[in-house]
């Protein structure tokens, strides 16, 4: 057997991933274990313990640890922009030293962490540049052979911000790198942080907000980004702080904080700056707008580029870019590409999964390939766990036979319950999909304003998800898309936009989940049971947590519902509601 631990370490998003001879067997993100931080960038011993566990292996039966970072790459783009900007360049040479300084000892900080001394690792340890892993991440977890182009963006990582490359069997061959200072990403979080949205990751607001607004603000945007013929991309200088503005730091409760990525002339020419908690203004939404569309146009022109460099039918790509998930739906209306993959964790939580991969096929010379058709890959919890937990807790509860937890779910929602559904092993990657999860009845006028007001307190401009069947995703919406990651954000018909109010947005779209019964069956037959009770088989979902990173044990899921708004809870074979609706639970466990 070869073993493989693959990490993110010293960087947003903190992973680990167990590869167990070419087979992902765990995936699981820090920042849901320790102090539960978003984004969490310490070094994941959590993680690593969890996966281990998971895998039925100690830190002394690894091969290989696979690091998502090569200090090594990208040397002369370094001293190029060192040698072009003395100041801002010297601290991106010392911040750069400093990571690779943080690199040595891996080995010894594994083993510390799984309570071994460090002389019993043996493993070596190997390092994989940032975009590689990112490519590898989707690419090695995809269905695809023949030949595929493939992509990474996001804001930087190894001194690159995109990376372009052809993929075929096992090998992944590098193209072409965007080398810092340009960066989508940049560019994109400038916005996010212009319009009052600074704390790191609240790039999905812009998103969400964008439909709110007007274009108004194109000119500028075209004059900040510009895609000159032949090439991918490049920012405007004096417009953008990299190193100087751009550099990730942590605030006194380990928490990721970006300095500031828009200059003084964004002010001189848009007013001055939202701050955080001013009422949003139609300006802010129009540079939300404005963004989007830009973003749009310009990862489309990458795209097209990449097409000319590898033309297939099939893409890959990975990313912080990779999770707007409007893009992704006009990437397969818009391209020549008609094959489209990203596994779920595509932003750096997903880099521990692609360096690991990439070690498996070009280092261990591992010939098998892997396909991960769900997101199923963090901890589950003991049966008897779970029961301890519910029967703490004075609420009116069932206990229920396997074949009668979907149905009973679906009619507490068919109720109007908001109910809480947690169910088997976690999700990796950033979205609920169908075991950490808060679920609501989408045909309910108020059911959006609900959620928000009772249990998620977040923005009103922000959506829910629908969770449809895959069969049933062109009755409902206009793109046929496969989306079981919710990665795919596309309009609903229509005919159903007033009949779906709480998962359809002002634009009258919806951030999709496709599922099949395959990988979820008992999601599935929930979503069926629903269908069967209301005429639709969608069901409203977003994570399953409170302005915190989603709930990982069944003492977190209690602790969510005893102190939101939600009504019930289902914590495996355990249906509980809130006193006031014990009569609906009643009758909800006995049809």
């Amino acid at each position: 057997m070869t073993a493989i631990l693959g990490i993110n370490l010293n960087h947003p998003d903190a992973s680990a991933a167990l590869v167990l001879d070419g087979k992902v067997v765990a995936a699981v993100a820090e920042e849901r274990f320790g102090q539960r931080i978003k984004h969490d960038p310490s070094f994941p011993e959590h993680a690593i313990r969890s996966v281990l566990s998971i895998g039925g292996i100690s830190s002394r039966e690894l091969d290989i640890v696979a690091v998502a970072r090569d200090t090594s790459q990208n040397r002369a783009a370094k001293i190029s922009y060192v040698l072009r900007n003395p100041i801002s360049g010297g601290m991106a040479g010392l911040e750069h030293l400093r990571r690779a300084h943080s690199d040595v000892g891996i080995g010894e900080q594994v083993a510390l962490a799984c309570g071994q001394t460090p002389d019993s690792f043996k493993a070596n340890v190997v390092n994989v540049e940032h975009h590689l892993a990112h490519i590898a991440s989707s690419y090695y977890c995809s269905p695809f052979d023949g030949v595929t182009a493939g992509f990474s963006y996001d804001g930087s990582g190894d001194f690159v911000s995109a990376m372009a490359a052809r993929c075929e069997g096992t090998k992944i061959e590098i193209l072409d790198r965007v080398h810092l200072p340009d960066s989508l990403g940049f560019f994109y979080t400038a916005c996010c942080q212009y319009i009052g949205f600074d704390d790191f990751g609240e790039e999905y607001k812009v998103m969400g907000l964008a439909p709110y607004g007007s274009d108004s603000f194109a000119e500028f945007m075209k004059e900040i980004v510009r895609t000159p013929e032949g090439d991918w991309f490049r920012l405007a200088k004096g417009f953008f702080g990299m190193h100087s503005g751009g550099n990730a730091d942590l605030d006194d409760q380990n928490r990721m904080k970006m300095l500031r990525l828009y200059t003084d002339k964004w002010q001189d020419r848009l007013g001055p700056a939202r701050q955080r908690g001013q009422e949003l203004t139609q300006r802010d939404k129009d540079i939300a707008r404005s963004c989007q569309v830009r973003f749009e146009d310009v990862a489309m022109h990458c795209f097209r580029k990449l097409h000319e460099m590898v033309p297939s039918e099939r893409v890959v790509y990975a990313g912080g870019c990779a999770l707007n998930g409007v893009l992704n739906a006009r990437l397969l209306r818009d391209t020549p590409f008609k094959h489209a993959y990203m596994q779920p964790a595509a932003a750096d939580d997903g880099l521990c999964v692609g360096a690991a991969l990439w070690a498996w096929h070009n280092v261990a010379g591992g010939r098998e390939r892997f396909h991960m058709n769900h997101a199923y890959w963090g901890p589950s919890h003991a049966d008897d766990a779970i029961r301890r937990v519910a029967e703490s807790t004075n609420t009116p509860m069932r206990r229920l036979p396997d074949e009668m937890v979907p149905k009973s779910a679906a009619a507490l929602l068919n109720a109007g319950l908001v109910t809480g559904w947690y169910q088997g092993r976690s999700e990796w990657g950033p979205r609920a999909l169908g075991n950490r999860s808060i679920l609501a009845d989408p045909t309910r006028l108020n059911m959006k304003d609900l959620i928000n007001e009772k249990i998620k307190r977040r923005e009103s401009f922000r959506p829910f998800a629908p969770t449809v069947i895959r069969e049933a995703v062109s009755t409902y919406f206009e793109q046929d898309v496969f989306s079981p990651f919710m990665m795919h954000v596309v309009k609903v018909r229509p005919q159903w936009r007033e009949r779906l109010p709480a998962i359809t947005h002002v634009d009258g779209t919806g951030r999709l989940q496709s599922i099949e019964h395959d990988t979820n069956p008992l999601y599935y037959k929930l979503i069926e049971s629903f269908g069967r009770l209301s005429g639709t088989p969608i069901v409203l979902n977003t994570s399953f947590n409170e302005n915190e990173p989603i709930v990982d044990t069944p003492e977190q899921a209690m602790s969510c519902f005893q102190r939101t708004g939600l009504d019930a809870l289902c914590l495996g074979n355990y249906v509980l509601a809130k006193p006031e609706h014990e009569h609906v639970l009643a009758s909800a466990c006995s049809s």
